[in-house]
C-alpha cells in the first residue's frame, strides 16, 4: 500500500476521538490540543486573529480525532509542550520539511527517524534560536517519542504506547497501548487487552491490586500503571 493511498476506509483514519478525551490519553491539555487540531485566537493591533491549525482533524465540526492523529499530535507534543514557542515557527518547519522531502503529512512518518526527523529538528530549532544544548535536549525528547510509536510493514503507524503522565520519562516502560482494531481504540494493558478504564473502575469499586493481578495473569506493576495513567493529569 502506497502512503499516497491514504483513504478514510482505514479504521485508523477514522474519527474517534473526541479533544477532551484525546487530551487524556495523550496527557496534553485541552486547550493546547484544540490550538493544535482548531488554530487559536491571538491579539493583532486593534482586533484579533486566528492562526491555522498544526493538524487537520478527521472530523470537524467539531474536531473529532482519529487513531492517526493521536500519533501526530503525539510526535507533535515532544516538540511543543517541551518548548513553549510560538506555533508558526513549528509549522513553518514542519511546511519546509514536506516540502524539501516530497513528504504527505510528516508526522504519521517512519522517515521521522532519519532524515526528515533530523531536517525537521535542524530548522525547528533555527526559528526558535535554540542553543547547541537545547537542541540535543529536544532531539533526545523527540526519540523519545518516536520510539513509542510502532509502524506496520506498510510504514503506518499500528499502535502507541502513550507516556503515563504528562512528564516524559522511562521509554522502556510500554505497559499501556493504543491501537484502532482493539477496544475501540481505547487503551488497554498492553499484555491483556483489558481497558486501563476497567481497571481503574474496579480499583475504584474496592478490588485489590493484588487480586486484579491474578485475575488477569498481570503484574502488579502493570496494574499500578494503568491506575496511574487513568487518573494522571
Amino acid at each position: 500500500m502506497a502512503r499516497s493511498n491514504m483513504t478514510r476506509s482505514d479504521i485508523r483514519e477514522q474519527p474517534a476521538y473526541p479533544l477532551a478525551e484525546a487530551s487524556r490519553y495523550l496527557k496534553v491539555a485541552p486547550a493546547t490540543l484544540r490550538a493544535w487540531f482548531v488554530g487559536r485566537r491571538y491579539p493583532k493591533g486593534v482586533g484579533t486573529a486566528h492562526s491555522k491549525p498544526l493538524i487537520r482533524p478527521a472530523k470537524n465540526p467539531p474536531p473529532v480525532l482519529s487513531f492517526w492523529n493521536l500519533i501526530e499530535a503525539h510526535v507533535l507534543r515532544s516538540l511543543r509542550t517541551e518548548h513553549a514557542v510560538k506555533m508558526d515557527a513549528l509549522r513553518r518547519a514542519i511546511d519546509y520539511a514536506q516540502r524539501s522531502l516530497n513528504i504527505d503529512r510528516l508526522l504519521l512518518s517512519p522517515e521521522l527517524r532519519t532524515d526528515a526527523g533530523k531536517l525537521l529538528l535542524e530548522r525547528y530549532g533555527e526559528l526558535i534560536e535554540l542553543s547547541a544544548s537545547g537542541q540535543i535536549a529536544m532531539r533526545h525528547v523527540f526519540k523519545e517519542h518516536l520510539a513509542r510509536v510502532e509502524w506496520d510493514e506498510w510504514q503506518f503507524p499500528v499502535r502507541l504506547y502513550p507516556f503515563t503522565s504528562s512528564r516524559v520519562a522511562n521509554t522502556e516502560k510500554r505497559s499501556i497501548a493504543i491501537a484502532a482494531n482493539i477496544a475501540f481504540g481505547r487503551p488497554v494493558l498492553a499484555h491483556a487487552g483489558i481497558t486501563t478504564a476497567t481497571i481503574a473502575e474496579r480499583i475504584d469499586s474496592g478490588e485489590s491490586v493484588t487480586d486484579l493481578a491474578d485475575d488477569y495473569d498481570l503484574s502488579t506493576e502493570e496494574i499500578e500503571e494503568a491506575v496511574l495513567y487513568e487518573r494522571a493529569a
